[in-house]
């Protein structure tokens, strides 16, 4: 049989009360440490939720930097090519309330980001956001609402980065899991033709 928790008073009394220094270190301008963090980090997340209340959390990757601060309080993401899906976008124009958690390899603490975004289609920013050619249709802008950096236990407990932990090789392809699970008209063959070699050479196309 499962307990539900259905009061903050209940979880209070099971999780205890957060220190001192845990409360206090929301901030809801960006520092220079943090300013230093973004241009080290090549990946994000970004977690979203519609105007009823369905959730989205999509995953934002390109070289060290691309989170471009803008002013203290103001950060924008470029999209790049993808399956088109847009989900998180349609969340944000229903709902801008976002939440971002920023990663740097190797590190074990990260930085994040609670804000409004707003989604911008013609600005000077986005030709200074061209890679390998391909200027982003838009971008993410986040107005900074909340902002700390996350302990290390999560990865530390997981030894995310640790390689002798990684089993890539205990799940098969990503070709063979797109025809086991999305069953799509194309054969195994043809899959793994498209997610070989050259699929990493279309990431900007």
């Amino acid at each position: 049989m499962t307990v539900d928790i259905t009061t903050h008073e209940e979880l209070r009394e099971l999780l205890g009360v957060p220190t001192a220094r845990a409360s206090a270190k929301e901030r809801t301008r960006l520092h220079e440490r943090d300013r230093q963090w973004l241009a080290a980090s090549p990946f994000c997340l970004l977690a979203t939720a519609g105007a009823d209340g369905t959730c989205d959390v999509s995953p934002k990757g390109d070289p060290p930097g691309f989170a471009r601060p803008i002013d203290d309080t103001t950060i924008a993401i470029p999209e790049r090519p993808g399956n088109r899906r847009a989900d998180g976008f349609h969340n944000i124009l229903d709902n801008p309330h976002v939440g971002l958690i920023f990663l740097v390899p190797g590190r074990t603490d990260t930085l994040r980001i609670n804000g409004r975004a707003r989604l911008v289609r013609d600005a000077p920013l986005l030709d200074s956001m061209t890679v390998q050619g391909h200027r982003p249709p838009l971008a993410v802008l986040v107005a900074i609402e909340q902002i700390f950096y996350h302990c290390a236990k999560a990865f530390l407990r997981s030894q995310l980065w640790s390689p002798q932990t990684w089993t890539p090789e205990a799940l098969p392809s990503r070709a063979r899991l797109v025809k086991e699970v999305e069953a799509p008209a194309e054969s195994l063959p043809d899959l793994e033709r498209y997610y070989g070699p050259e699929y990493a050479r279309r990431i900007y196309t």
